[in-house]
């Protein structure tokens, strides 16, 4: 359980998994289309919402957990731990892309809730680190994506 919860958990490591995402999304959509501007800009709300939340954590500067006898199970990129950049790019890109994809956004949204899951579970964030990292995601998406 741990290793596939890492090996997911890793799929989402700079927002990787939504940036294969919207670039297949843009590559398999017609020219000009609707969905592959919704492709388009959902790769931008992704990497804005990743840049927002650097400069959160920036400014909070929270550290990780911590815990005698019970290290993380998985690597980490910084010590900065608030908020969670798996849950603010996961939740941006769900409320993008369900715009390019509207029949799967609750798969979107699922997935996106699962990676934000999986990093307290691997004890690399506090679940406020993640719910503050959702929120900002979902808000980010909604505003950006101009529905």
């Amino acid at each position: 359980m741990v290793s596939a919860a890492r090996a997911f958990s890793r799929s989402g490591e700079h927002a990787a998994c939504w940036f294969a995402l919207g670039a297949a999304g843009v590559a398999l959509s017609g020219r000009g289309t609707e969905r592959r501007l919704a492709f388009r800009r959902g790769l931008l709300i992704t990497g804005v919402a990743y840049g927002l939340n650097y400069a959160v954590k920036l400014s909070v500067r929270r550290p990780r957990p911590r815990l005698d006898d019970l290290p993380p199970l998985s690597p980490v990129v910084s010590d900065l731990s608030f908020p969670s950049a798996h849950a603010t790019t996961s939740f941006a890109a769900a409320a993008a892309y369900s715009r390019a994809l509207p029949l799967g956004a609750p798969l979107l949204y699922a997935t996106a809730a699962l990676l934000a899951l999986s990093r307290p579970y691997l004890g690399v964030h506090y679940p406020s680190d993640v719910a503050a990292g959702a929120l900002l995601g979902t808000v980010t998406g909604r505003l950006l994506r101009c529905r």
